[in-house]
């Protein structure tokens, strides 16, 4: 599929089919994560997917409980990859601090859209999840305290037939301009 088309079909998915996704899907989703640039080449990342059952329903309901309810959809998911942020090489850290940007995530949001490009390319569905119980999603993975959990992503396969209407975009005129503001 040409790129466009592809960017143009992808959609959060937030209600799955209970149908494994197989692990060779999985890995060409993590291989294009993988060779996502990032600043000073850092790849400050790391990907734990969890696509047991029993465990998987255990990070959701540790995940997704009081607060974060709102987010339970993502139990439907049969995957949830979760997102770890990794130091960053010096000259990435440094260059952030004087520019005041934390390049280390923009690197994440390159390699996780990698990873949900392929992924509707695959014929799966994805959504970012940011809003969950982090100390949680720690305790169950067994992951340090000192490490940080950007996202969560539930994949899956998924009706398109039972996706939502579309949210609207912006208008090209409103985003974007030639040679000023």
């Amino acid at each position: 599929m040409a790129l466009l088309d592809l960017i143009k079909n992808r959609k959060s998915v937030r209600d799955f089919l209970d149908t494994p996704v197989e692990r060779d899907k999985i890995m060409m989703c993590l291989e294009a994560a993988r060779l996502a640039p990032s600043a000073s080449n850092s790849q400050p990342w790391r990907f734990i997917v969890v696509d047991d059952r029993e465990l998987k329903d255990k990070l959701c309901a540790a995940a997704f409980s009081g607060l974060y309810r709102i987010n339970s959809f993502g139990k439907t998911a049969p995957v949830m990859v979760v997102v770890i942020s990794e130091k960053s090489k010096f000259l990435a850290r440094i260059g952030g601090m004087f520019r005041g940007t934390k390049y280390y995530l923009i690197d994440i949001g390159v390699a996780c859209e990698h990873l949900v490009l392929e992924a509707e390319d695959l014929g799966l569905g994805t959504c970012w999840i940011g809003w969950f119980n982090e100390r949680g999603v720690k305790s169950v993975l067994n992951i340090p305290q000192s490490k940080k959990i950007d996202i969560l992503i539930a994949l899956g396969y998924y009706d398109r037939e039972k996706l939502g209407p579309e949210h609207g975009r912006e208008p090209m005129d409103k985003i974007a301009s030639f040679n000023s503001y």
